[in-house]
C-alpha cells in the first residue's frame, strides 16, 4: 500500500504536513536572541494564521482565495527538491532531469494537497520553543518545540537548511522524521517497480486527494 499513514499521524488528529503549519509560539520562553532559522519559521506561521483566521476563511464562497494566500506562503518555506531527493534517497541518482522534475511536481502537489486538505481541522493549538542546534558551518538548524494536543505535549522538530533564505527539509514529530516514513515506502515501491511508476503512483495519489478535497468543500 502506498502512502501509509506514519506512527505519528495515528497518534496526532492532523497529518505531520499538516501539523507544522497551524501552531504558533505564544507561550515560548525567552531563551535568548533568536536565530535567522526560527525567525523564517515564526514569520510563515504567523502568515498562515493570520490568513486562517480570517472570516473569509470560514466562508465557503471566499475560503479559495485564503487557501490559495496559505499556498502561496508556504510554497516559500519548503525546499521541494531538497525533499523530493531526500525521499526518494541514493535511487535520485538513477533519475532523469526530466524524471527528477516531474517527480517533484507530483510530490509537491500531493504534499500541498494533504496540507491544504487538513486545515478546516485547525482548533487554535499553540506550541512552546525548546530550542534549537546548528551545524558548524552554520547552515544547517533544527529547532525543537513542544505542542499541546488535546492537553498532550507532543515533540515537534523542524530541519532547515540556508539556502538562498532559511527553508525546511524535514518534519520530526514524535521521534518520526517526514522525509524517512516516505523514504521507506519510496525504496520499497522501487525495488518492485520502476522510476516511471513511482511518478505515476505518486500523481495518481495527489489526484486523489485533490478530488477529495473538492468534494469535501462543495459539501460544506
Amino acid at each position: 500500500m502506498i502512502f501509509r499513514s506514519a506512527r505519528c499521524s495515528v497518534c496526532l488528529p492532523c497529518s505531520c504536513f499538516f501539523l507544522f503549519f497551524v501552531f504558533l509560539f505564544p507561550s515560548s520562553p525567552a531563551l535568548g536572541a533568536e536565530s535567522e532559522a526560527r525567525q523564517r519559521l515564526e514569520r510563515t506561521i504567523n502568515a498562515v494564521l493570520t490568513e486562517l483566521n480570517k472570516p473569509e476563511f470560514r466562508n465557503p464562497a471566499s475560503q479559495p482565495q485564503v487557501l490559495a494566500s496559505v499556498e502561496t506562503i508556504i510554497l516559500t518555506l519548503f525546499d521541494f527538491n531538497e525533499l523530493s531527493m531526500r525521499t526518494v534517497g541514493p535511487t535520485w541518482r538513477s533519475f532523469s532531469e526530466d524524471q527528477k522534475a516531474r517527480f517533484q511536481t507530483a510530490f509537491t502537489n500531493l504534499l500541498r494537497e494533504t496540507y491544504l486538505g487538513k486545515l478546516n481541522g485547525y482548533e487554535g493549538e499553540t506550541v512552546s520553543y525548546l530550542g534549537e542546534s546548528s551545524s558548524s558551518d552554520g547552515k544547517r538548524a533544527e529547532i525543537q518545540t513542544s505542542v499541546d494536543v488535546m492537553g498532550k505535549p507532543v515533540p515537534v522538530a523542524y530541519r532547515m537548511i540556508l539556502k538562498t533564505d532559511w527553508v525546511v527539509y524535514d518534519i520530526i514529530i514524535e521521534g518520526v522524521s517526514m522525509v524517512q516514513n516516505y523514504r521507506t515506502q519510496f525504496q520499497d515501491l522501487l525495488s518492485r517497480g520502476s522510476i516511471e511508476q513511482l511518478i505515476r503512483l505518486v500523481d495518481d495519489k495527489a489526484g486523489e486527494v485533490r478530488e477529495l478535497n473538492r468534494r469535501q468543500r462543495a459539501g460544506s
